[in-house]
């Protein structure tokens, strides 16, 4: 009979062995549940902007927000918002998504918590919240559906930490 146990390893190569011998795993998170905190879905010119030549205009805008709770959990909700418009400016349709989730983080240091909540976070729910638009524009009446492009959480972060940075607020100025 052979042993499936893989050897021991000191060097913290083998994740299996350095948990089976009580060594704390990198930092990360677990996501408890996730859930639809908000959805409006309009499509006020129906049926006839159903019928619309050509592609419509998108209007797309994403948010981010998180928050700790009394109990050491954090939770996290992503907002897209978009509209889509006719050539002659007539709206064709409006979604409105705030997708949550509530998270425990482990072995995340105090300076990186703030990225974690609003990147990586945020990049694991970012696929049940296009579903769900995709869905609402099927339903109605949408063929094909919209589906959001892939979002990147990181640069939208950074942008927000510079313009933070700039603002007349933090820099002294008036």
């Amino acid at each position: 009979m052979t042993d499936a146990t893989p050897p021991a390893d000191t060097n913290g190569q083998n994740p299996q062995a350095d948990q089976a011998q009580g060594q704390p795993q990198g930092p990360g998170f677990r996501i408890l549940t996730q859930y639809v905190r908000d959805m409006s879905f309009e499509n006020p010119k129906a049926p006839e902007s159903l019928r619309i030549e050509g592609k419509p205009a998108i209007d797309m805008g994403v948010e981010m927000n998180a928050g700790g709770r009394p109990d050491g959990l954090f939770e996290v909700d992503l907002k897209i918002s978009v509209k889509a418009t006719a050539d002659d400016n007539s709206p064709v349709f409006q979604v409105e998504l705030v997708y949550g989730g509530l998270f425990a983080l482990q072995g995340v240091a105090p300076q990186d918590i703030e990225p974690m909540l609003l990147i990586e976070c945020p990049r694991y729910l970012f696929p049940y919240a296009r579903q769900i638009i995709s869905q609402a524009t099927a339903d109605g009446g949408f063929y094909p559906p919209f589906n959001v492009e892939p979002i990147d959480f990181a640069a939208i972060y950074m942008a927000r930490q510079q313009q933070i940075a700039g603002s007349p607020a933090e820099t002294g100025q008036a």
